[in-house]
């Protein structure tokens, strides 16, 4: 029997007693020992009695054993659904509900409150940021054995939900092979290699630090410093052990920030990604002039992990993502009629690839909508490609607003301060932000004979909302700008609360 993306990620490295994950106070865990961990929380699921394509929901903080539960998942035949730890229980009850997970796995702390919103049926265990809890106290008891399922390319692997402009989420379905094709791609095109160490400080419920950073490592039997978050001090204590660093752009510009970050502090780094939010042009610049390493952009989503990517050898060209990956194809369309764009025009980013997710969970008119019958992908992002077939990214037709690496959908936030009696209308944008990449700003149009406190509208709907959405700012303002047709015009609302450069 195989299993399509657990054998060539980790089941390779059965017996074998090189290091695979170290954590900040020091603590090292072999490529053996984490297959154990593995298996002994297969086993635990296999006790639940969850059967292959049955779901796993897991809104927990980083740890060692959190990884495992990805392992044990796909060795088992379960399909992952990884949630942002930032998520309320109003929020998490759609998730829930909508994936019918079997088993829930949360933070003690929360244990009581996703007990009142647990599906029928489903099993609720509990870890915490330490890797104590529930769960770990039964696979300290399970056996220590564990044969993986057989598991085919299509076969899923996760379910990822993602945002849309109606604020309802769609769970996007990803495969064993898309990940497996993806991981493939990406560590051949950066080089990695089992010399490698990954300074890993990104959260493992988003694409870029599971399915990226870790599928990427495992595969090439590179070793990784796990960080449960960036922390600056501790990033800087350990950047001399290791030798590749993926971050999104405000752990850039935070580096850039301390003195303590140097040429020397870096000289022996092979590799600097960046990705989940736009690079600035000028903090390419700095950070070349600062340590004399090009950081290397790349370009993916949800649906598709990673597409594009400036090349490892080469010129790597600030304001764009570089090129397709090799198996991805990528085309420039017409928005209004599909026809493919010259090279230079500027259109709707389509792409087609074995990394292409399988559709939306439970939502056939969804995937039709955004998959065509020949397999592109529309991703919703505006783009061109210029004369030497770089990709560059130059907007969003989705009107999605990335800040530190998340994407928050406006609509989401618009509907809640709709809601409020105070409130006439709104709508939210996002604003350029050298830490965060963007921030999110509100402009709202008081109701009649009222005059709100927006400090008080934030007050009012930060419970509702997962702290990464949370508005910097609300502006109150006469009427929304319109075009003849009444739609809101939020390029007008960018221009005027844009920050002006000091």
């Amino acid at each position: 029997m195989t299993n399509h993306l657990f054998d060539p990620l980790f089941g390779r490295h059965s017996g074998s007693d090189t290091p695979f994950v170290t954590t900040p106070g020091g603590a090292t865990m072999s490529h053996a020992e984490f297959l154990t961990l593995s298996a002994r929380m297969a086993n635990v699921f296999a006790e639940l009695k969850l059967q292959k394509g049955d779901r796993v929901a897991v809104q927990v903080g980083k740890s060692v054993p959190a990884l495992a539960i990805y392992a044990a998942c796909l060795r088992s035949g379960l399909v992952l659904l990884p949630l942002n730890t930032g998520y309320t229980v109003s929020e998490l009850d759609y998730f829930l509900q909508d994936a019918e997970p079997g088993l829930v796995v949360c933070d003690p702390a929360q244990a009581d409150a996703l007990h009142a919103i647990l599906p029928d049926g489903a099993t609720l265990l509990t870890l915490d940021a330490q890797g104590g809890g529930s769960l770990t106290d039964r696979a300290a008891e399970a056996a220590a054995e564990h044969t993986p399922l057989s598991c085919g390319p299509d076969d899923l692997a996760a379910i990822l939900y993602t945002s849309g402009t109606t604020g309802r989420s769609k769970g996007a379905m990803l495969t064993h092979d898309n990940l497996l094709s993806n991981a493939q791609a990406l560590a051949d095109l950066w080089r990695f290699s089992e010399r490698d160490t990954l300074l890993h400080a990104l959260p493992i419920f988003h694409t870029h630090g599971l399915f990226v950073a870790v599928n990427v490592c495992a595969l090439s039997g590179a070793a990784m410093l796990f960080h449960p978050g960036f922390k600056l001090d501790a990033i800087i204590d350990d950047l001399p052990r290791a030798t590749v660093l993926m971050g999104v752009p405000t752990f850039y510009t935070r580096l850039l920030a301390d003195a303590r970050f140097t040429r020397d502090l870096v000289a022996h780094m092979r590799l600097f990604v960046s990705g989940s939010a736009p690079l600035l042009a000028e903090t390419h610049e700095a950070f070349e002039a600062r340590t004399g390493h090009r950081i290397l952009e790349r370009y993916g989503m949800t649906e598709t992990n990673m597409n594009v990517s400036n090349p490892y050898d080469g010129e790597r060209r600030a304001g764009t993502v570089g090129f397709p990956l090799p198996g991805v194809d990528l085309r420039i369309t017409d928005p209004q009629t599909g026809a493919t764009l010259p090279d230079g025009d500027i259109g709707m980013i389509e792409v087609r690839g074995p990394n292409v997710f399988k559709g939306y969970w439970r939502m056939p008119e969804k995937t039709a909508e955004e998959l065509r019958d020949n397999g592109f992908f529309i991703t919703g992002d505006l783009g061109q490609i210029d004369a030497q077939g770089y990709v560059a990214i130059v907007g969003r037709q989705k009107d999605l607003i990335i800040s530190g690496g998340y994407n928050i959908y406006p609509k989401e936030i618009e509907v809640l301060l709709d809601s409020l009696p105070e409130v006439n209308e709104s709508a939210v944008i996002g604003v350029p932000d050298a830490d965060f990449g963007e921030a999110v700003l509100a402009a709202v149009v008081p109701a009649p004979g009222t005059t709100p406190d927006p400090e008080a509208l934030l007050d009012r709907i930060r419970p509702e909302l997962a702290r990464f959405k949370h508005p910097r700012a609300i502006h109150i303002v006469e009427e929304l700008p319109r075009n003849t047709m009444g739609k809101v015009q939020k390029n007008i609302l960018r221009q005027t609360f844009t920050p002006k450069p000091a």
